[in-house]
């Protein structure tokens, strides 16, 4: 059975993305690319629960408003991406994985190496905010 994960699009005011850079150490997957915040779901939690618990031990936010945007099936689990305004400074954020956070605009990801085959989410999703 294929594990579930849970992510989350963090939207600021100028409609840029969230978006964590993974700490530089060889042995975790994907070293040193940008990802989406979040976690693996675990076996006693539901997506929702879980991106909650996750965002506040990572970066200390209260997701508890976020909405369910798309669920993901891709060929090693199942993604849960979530979607929630955020209107704070990167710097200003705790953060406890990870080497920074800052904001994107949707020009700035063409070509940026993202983690988890997050390039195709944040494809869809600006494409879906596009008149």
């Amino acid at each position: 059975m294929k594990r579930s994960g849970a992510s989350i699009i963090l939207v600021n005011p100028r409609s840029e993305v969230l978006l964590l850079l993974r700490d530089d150490i060889p042995e975790i997957p994907y070293p040193n690319m940008w990802d989406l915040p979040g976690g693996h779901v675990e076996p006693d939690e539901t997506p929702e629960s879980c991106i909650v618990r996750e965002m506040l031990e990572e970066i200390e936010t209260d997701v508890a408003s976020c909405t369910l945007l798309r669920v993901y099936d891709f060929p090693d689990r199942f993604e849960h991406i979530f979607l929630m305004p955020l209107d704070r400074n990167a710097a200003d954020i705790p953060l406890h994985e990870g080497q920074c956070l800052r904001w994107f605009s949707k020009g700035e990801l063409s070509g940026l190496p993202l983690a988890y085959g997050f390039d195709l989410v944040l494809d869809d999703f600006f494409a879906s905010t596009e008149p």
